[in-house]
C-alpha cells in the first residue's frame, strides 16, 4: 500500500476515527462536485450523523427477500432522518451545489411513515401495533407482580429467621432470596445456587410460577416482533433500489462532514488537483508525520526531480512529501499547505519504489525486486514515481547506464518521475537531458550536519567521511577510508559536479539567448507586416486624396466662370448686415447658491457650502470623482439641473467619513482574493478612506489570505482587527 511507504497510515487513521461508521478514506464520485460541497459547508453549522452500522449484509439479505432485525431496519431509519434533517436545514437547502444535490433525493412516502414507528432510541413506540403494546403490557404486569411478591416474601414472619439479608439477588437474571439452612418448612422454591458462606439462593415457587407466565409472554412478544419484521422488510423489498442509493449517498455525506472536521481541528486546507496544469508547486506544505518541520517550498516544472547530495539530508523525505501531498490531493483529504500558493496535477497512477525488496523466502535480491516493480511500470500512463536509492544492490556504474534507458522510456511514455541517488554518475549522464531537474541536498560544512534544505539545478555531494565523523566512527579510520578512496577520485567528484553545473548553466544561457532571438524575430517580422500595412495605407489614402483633389479643382473651374456675380452678391449682403446688426444686452450673472450643478474646468460637480472672503465668494465643490475643492466662484460656471448620463449610472458620491464593508464568509481563497481586491479598487475610486472587511474566523485560512494580501497592497495605509461590536478578530478595519 503507498500510504504506508508515504508513512500516511498514522495520519489516515486519524480521519478514519471520525466517520459515523467504519470505512475506507477512498473516496467515490465526481471530486470537482465533491470539493464545491466542502468548500459551501465549511462554515455553516449542522448536525453530525449519529453512529452507523454497516449494511451492506442487510442490503444483501434484503435482496433475497430476507426478514431484517428490527435493529437492522433502525439503522437505515437513522439514515433517512439525517437526510430529512440535512434537506429541511435553512442554510443547506440553499446552496447552489450540495442543495441541488440533496434536492434529487426523494424520499419514497412508505419510508416516511415507517419513520413514525420508532422513537429516538430506536424501540417501538406505543399506539402503533396494538397486539404487541397488549403483550408488553402483560410482561410489564407480571414484572410488577413479581416485585410485589418478593416484598411480600420478604416480610412474611416465616421467613425472616431464614433470610441471611433483606436484598434480592440475581443468579442467571433471575431474581431470588439468599437463605440459610432448614428454610424448607418456611417456603418451598428451586434452589439455583450457593454462596461461598454455605447460604443457599432460592427461587420461591410462586415467583417461579410468574417467571413462566412472563416467559411464555416473552415467547408472545418475540413472535409479535417478527411479525412486525417481516411486514416491514417486505416495504423494504420494494424500496431496495432507494435503500441501496440512499446507503452510498451517505456514506458520501459522512465523507464530506469528516473531512470539514478535520481540517477544522488540524487547521489544514484542501487542494484540488488540476487535470491542466502539470508542474507541481509547493507553498509551505509539511508532511502530516513530521513534527515541527521545515515548511517544502518547490515548482516543479520538468518530467523528472533528480535528488543528489549529503546522506541523511532529507532526500527521502522530499520524495516521500511530494507524493504525500499528490497522493492526499487526489483523495480530498486537507493537509498542511498555502493552497491559494500551490497547485498540483492529477494522476491516475501514484508508484512508490522506496523500500528494499528483498525476500528470501521468494528467492529475490535487491537488484531482482527493483527490476521487477520497474516491468510492471514501464508502460504505465498518466503516472507518478517515486524511487529512493535508485542504484540500490548493484554496481553504481552499471546501474547509472541501465537506468537512465529505463528512465529516458518512462519519460517518453509521458511519466513524471522523483529519484534520490547518492552517487553522481547517473546525475551527470541525465543532466544533459532537458526533462531533468536537478536538487542538491545542502550541508553545513561548519557545523558538520545537514541544513534539511536543497539547491535546484546544482549536483550535490554525498559528505560520507563527513556524515560517518558526525555518528563517532574514529579519525583513524575515516583517514584511512579517505587514503584507500584516493585524492583523485575526489577530484574526479570535485569535476563532475563542477562539469555538470557548467553544463547546465551553458545549455540555460542558450536557451535564454533562443528565446531572445526568437522574440527579436517575431518583432522583425512584427515590423515588416507593419511596414508593408502602413505602405498600402499610405497608397489607398494618396490615390483617394488625388481624387478629391482632381474632383475639386474641376468645381472650381466652373465656379471661377461666376466669381463677378458672387463677389458683388456678397458685398451687397454684407451692406444689409451692418445696417441691422445690434450689440446684445450683456448676461445677468446667476447667483450661486449651495446645492447647485457646477462645472470647473474640465469637472462638474455640486455646490457644498458658500463663504464670503474680503470681495470674492469662496465655494466649497465636490466633484464627480469624490474629490472637494475650494474655489472663487468666478471660476466656477453653473451647468443646469440636468444630470449627465454618466452621474445617472454612478453610485452616490459618499462622504470621506462612511464606512463600508464586504462579506467574505463562505468563499474559497481565490474567490475571496478577487472579491476583496475588486473591492478596494472600488472603494478608492468612490474617496472612501476606511473600510470594513467580514472574514470570520473559521479554520483561519480566510484571514491569512486577507492579512498577506493587505500588506502587499500598495494603497493600504494601515488596518487592524475590527472593534468587538463590528467582528472583533472575524473581521478587518483597513484605512486606505
Amino acid at each position: 500500500m503507498i500510504e504506508h511507504k508515504l508513512d500516511l497510515s498514522p495520519f489516515l487513521k486519524r480521519l478514519e476515527s471520525l466517520f459515523a461508521r467504519q470505512k475506507s478514506y477512498e473516496l467515490n464520485g465526481d471530486k470537482n462536485v465533491i470539493f464545491k460541497s466542502i468548500a459551501e459547508l465549511d462554515n455553516i453549522p449542522f448536525e453530525a450523523p449519529d453512529p452507523l452500522s454497516n449494511l451492506d449484509s442487510a442490503l444483501m439479505r434484503l435482496k433475497k427477500l430476507a426478514t431484517l432485525r428490527l435493529e437492522e431496519i433502525f439503522e437505515f431509519v437513522k439514515i433517512i432522518r439525517y437526510f430529512i434533517y440535512l434537506k429541511s436545514h435553512p442554510t443547506i437547502s440553499e446552496l447552489n451545489t450540495t442543495g441541488a444535490w440533496l434536492a434529487k433525493i426523494n424520499i419514497p412516502q412508505p419510508l416516511q411513515d415507517i419513520l413514525e414507528y420508532f422513537d429516538e432510541k430506536g424501540e417501538l413506540k406505543n399506539g402503533v401495533f396494538e397486539d404487541f403494546d397488549a403483550l408488553r403490557h402483560s410482561l410489564a404486569i407480571q414484572q410488577k407482580n413479581i416485585n410485589d411478591e418478593l416484598k411480600k416474601i420478604l416480610h412474611s414472619e416465616k421467613i425472616q429467621p431464614f433470610l441471611v439479608d433483606s436484598q434480592i439477588h440475581f443468579i442467571n437474571q433471575t431474581q431470588c432470596l439468599l437463605l440459610k439452612a432448614g428454610f424448607q418448612n418456611a417456603i418451598k422454591g428451586i434452589i439455583l445456587d450457593r454462596s461461598q458462606g454455605g447460604f443457599f439462593y432460592l427461587l420461591p415457587e410462586t415467583i417461579g410460577q410468574i417467571y413462566a407466565k412472563s416467559d411464555e409472554l416473552r415467547n408472545l412478544v418475540e413472535i409479535e416482533l417478527l411479525k412486525i419484521c417481516a411486514n416491514l422488510s417486505a416495504i423494504f423489498h420494494k424500496q431496495i433500489l432507494f435503500l441501496q442509493f440512499i446507503n452510498n449517498e451517505f456514506d458520501k455525506f459522512d465523507h464530506i462532514k469528516v473531512r470539514i472536521e478535520f481540517a477544522k481541528q488540524n487547521n489544514l486546507e484542501f487542494l484540488l488537483p488540476s487535470h491542466k496544469n502539470q508542474s507541481i508547486i509547493l507553498k509551505d506544505f509539511c508532511h502530516p508525520i513530521l513534527e515541527n518541520p521545515k515548511p517544502i517550498n518547490l515548482t516543479f516544472d520538468k518530467q523528472l526531480l533528480l535528488i543528489t547530495g549529503v546522506n541523511a539530508g532529507g532526500k527521502t523525505m522530499l520524495l516521500k512529501s511530494i507524493l504525500s501531498a499528490c497522493f492526499l490531493s487526489k483523495h480530498l483529504i486537507p493537509f498542511k499547505i498555502n493552497a491559494a500558493l500551490s497547485s498540483l496535477p492529477h494522476y491516475k497512477h501514484l508508484e512508490a519504489i522506496i523500500s528494499d525488496p528483498q525476500n528470501s523466502k521468494n528467492d529475490i535480491s535487491t537488484f531482482a525486486g527493483r527490476m521487477l516493480d520497474f516491468s510492471k511500470i514501464l508502460n504505465q500512463k498518466e503516472m507518478l514515481l517515486g524511487v529512493d536509492e535508485i542504484e540500490l544492490g548493484t554496481d553504481a556504474d552499471e546501474a547509472a547506464s541501465l537506468y537512465k534507458v529505463l528512465l529516458e522510456s518512462l519519460l517518453d511514455h509521458g511519466a513524471k518521475l522523483i529519484i534520490t541517488t547518492h552517487h553522481k554518475r547517473l546525475a551527470a549522464l541525465m543532466a544533459n537531458d532537458q526533462r531533468i531537474m536537478l536538487a542538491a541536498a545542502l550541508y553545513d560544512e561548519h557545523a558538520q550536519k545537514p541544513l534539511f534544505e536543497f539547491l535546484y539545478g546544482s549536483i550535490g555531494k554525498s559528505y560520507a567521511f563527513e556524515t560517518a565523523a558526525r555518528y563517532n566512527i574514529p579519525y583513524p579510520l575515516i583517514e584511512r577510508a579517505k587514503k584507500s578512496y584516493g585524492e583523485d577520485k575526489e577530484r574526479l567528484n570535485l569535476l563532475i559536479e563542477k562539469s555538470a553545473q557548467l553544463e547546465i548553466e551553458l545549455k540555460n544561457q542558450i536557451l535564454l539567448h533562443e528565446q531572445k532571438n526568437e522574440e527579436l524575430e517575431k518583432k522583425i517580422r512584427r515590423l515588416d507586416e507593419e511596414r508593408q500595412a502602413n505602405t498600402e495605407a499610405f497608397n489607398k489614402q494618396k490615390q483617394e486624396l488625388q481624387k478629391t483633389y482632381d474632383s475639386a479643382l474641376k468645381e472650381l473651374r466652373v465656379e471661377l466662370k461666376n466669381m463677378p456675380n458672387v463677389h458683388r452678391a456678397i458685398n451687397n449682403a454684407n451692406t444689409i448686415l451692418q445696417k441691422t446688426k445690434q450689440t446684445p444686452p450683456p448676461p445677468t450673472p446667476k447667483v450661486l447658491k449651495i446645492g447647485d450643478r457646477v462645472k470647473y474646468g474640465q469637472n462638474r460637480g455640486v455646490i457644498l457650502s458658500i463663504s464670503d472672503n474680503q470681495n470674492t465668494k469662496i465655494c466649497l465643490i465636490e466633484l464627480e470623482s469624490g474629490m472637494r475643492l475650494k474655489v472663487d466662484s468666478s471660476h466656477i460656471k453653473p451647468v443646469g439641473k440636468d444630470v449627465p448620463k454618466s452621474a445617472k449610472t454612478k453610485a452616490p458620491i459618499l462622504p470621506h467619513t462612511s464606512k463600508v464593508h464586504l462579506d467574505l464568509h463562505g468563499l474559497r481563497a481565490e474567490e475571496a482574493r478577487e472579491k476583496l481586491d475588486k473591492f478596494l479598487s472600488d472603494s478608492l475610486l468612490a474617496g472612501f478612506d476606511e473600510v470594513l472587511v467580514f472574514h470570520g474566523m473559521g479554520s483561519g485560512i480566510l484571514a491569512r489570505m486577507v492579512k498577506e494580501f493587505l500588506r502587499e497592497h500598495p494603497r493600504v495605509v494601515s488596518f487592524e482587527d475590527a472593534p468587538p461590536n463590528m467582528g472583533g478578530f472575524g473581521a478587518k478595519l483597513i484605512r486606505l
